[in-house]
């Protein structure tokens, strides 16, 4: 809640100022807010830009504000905020809602998770009857978890399980370490700082290799038509961060702001960080059309939106300017010269 203030107060700050709102779009703007709903590596595109001055070299000030995915896609929908990184669940939701929001970029194409349990668990077949976290009812995290017990044979309804909405990442993590719930899906950094602490993994998520168009960069349609150079630099900026990330040459600038931002303090993690967003990062961050099928397919599997079978992927992403800036050739260029 106390994010959630401070992104308010932070709103009404810059409109009073005269800075850029979803409504008023009408002409180029260089200064906005972008909301992220998370916080783990897949952010480290937009902190790149941000630190390295990737956004101020195409003209732009931008804000980075954390607020959880929800509430940050409720903050798009209500005009308050241009562009946002959320997951295609939240896009869905708000498609089938009636609202104006679609995804432009993909910068994470997969479910990546482990599903986390507490030391005193030795197998999955002891949560039944206990209480696990979940984020956001529709969020990524949410997904996962329903992903991983189905994979574990468990039935949430059948075996007693209780799905608590605890919220964001710092609100799972620490309801998991006080021990009042027994297990939760974390993304593989945070998932490795808990494991050394002897928390079990009991499903890596992430070899699973499921499609899944889990976060990426989403505005509205209605921003797109009548201001389409500013979401085109706004992609530009976020596209070369990706680039910036994968240049060998930028691996200790990388690893500073995944140790700063993910508050990781031993050289392995952020190691380990670093290759495995190498690794995940796509060089090419477009949203993928199999992605977003599968995530339509599991909001209506678990009864998370009955409405999402009615959607085609196409409903939910659009992918004309990431199309646009592939064959201009303008992402390769970015990986020339190394």
């Amino acid at each position: 809640m106390r994010s959630f203030v401070s992104f308010m107060v932070l709103v009404a700050h810059l409109l009073i100022s005269g800075s850029l709102s979803a409504t008023r779009s009408a002409e180029l703007s260089s200064k906005l807010i972008l909301a992220h709903g998370a916080i783990n590596s897949n952010v480290t595109p937009l902190w790149m830009a941000k630190e390295q001055g990737l956004f101020r070299k195409y003209g732009l000030d931008v804000d980075l504000v954390f607020i959880i995915a929800g509430r940050a896609a409720q903050a798009m929908l209500a005009g308050q905020v241009a562009v946002g990184l959320i997951g295609a669940t939240h896009v869905t939701n708000a498609v089938t809602a009636g609202g104006d929001l679609t995804m432009i970029l993909g910068l994470q194409n997969r479910l990546d998770y482990l599903f986390i349990s507490r030391p005193t668990i030795k197998s999955s077949e002891e949560l039944k009857g206990k209480k696990v976290a979940i984020g956001t009812p529709s969020g990524s995290a949410s997904l996962a978890t329903y992903v991983a017990l189905d994979h574990l044979g468990l039935n949430p309804r059948r075996d007693n399980i209780v799905l608590l909405q605890v919220g964001g990442v710092p609100e799972r993590l620490a309801a998991l370490r006080a021990g009042s719930v027994e297990a939760t899906s974390l993304s593989p950094e945070l998932g490795q700082v808990v494991t050394s602490e002897g928390y079990r993994i009991l499903l890596d998520i992430g070899k699973e290799n499921i499609p899944f168009q889990s976060s990426g960069l989403v505005t509205s349609r209605k921003l797109m038509k009548t201001n389409p150079d500013l979401v085109e630099t706004i992609a530009k900026a976020i596209i070369e961060g990706v680039a910036s990330i994968h240049n060998p040459a930028n691996k200790k600038a990388v690893e500073q702001i995944i140790a700063k931002h993910l508050r990781l303090d031993k050289p392995d993690r952020v190691e380990k960080a670093y290759q495995d967003l190498r690794k995940e990062l796509p060089r090419k961050p477009c949203p993928t059309i199999p992605g977003v099928a599968s995530v339509l397919k599991l909001m209506a599997q678990h009864g998370l939106n009955s409405k999402a079978v009615q959607l085609k992927p196409e409903d939910v992403v659009d992918m004309s300017l990431c199309k646009k800036l592939d064959e201009s050739g303008f992402m390769d260029r970015l990986y020339q010269g190394w």
